[in-house]
């Protein structure tokens, strides 16, 4: 879920993405001022980026397919064409 003006109490650019269990905790405590806890999905392991920073492209990209693969059949996981890594 792209917000570009920000939500609620964020009032920033981000991005909610799933991720895969222990991975937002992870990254949330490590790196906060990068990643957030979102509402309504924090709950269920999502974590939120903040896109008002020095973006990564290639980790963001991974982060975006990780998410696919969190919350994706295998057979859509499958069509990637290639295992996780």
């Amino acid at each position: 879920m792209l917000w570009p003006d920000g939500h609620h109490d964020h009032g920033f650019p981000h991005l909610w993405c799933a991720a895969p269990p222990g991975v937002q905790v992870e990254l949330v405590a490590t790196e906060p001022d990068r990643f957030f806890l979102p509402p309504y999905v924090g709950g269920r392991g999502w974590i939120g980026i903040r896109l008002d920073r020095d973006i990564d492209w290639d980790e963001l990209t991974n982060v975006c397919e990780e998410a696919f693969r969190t919350v994706a059949s295998q057979k859509l996981i499958a069509a990637l064409g290639r295992t996780h890594d």
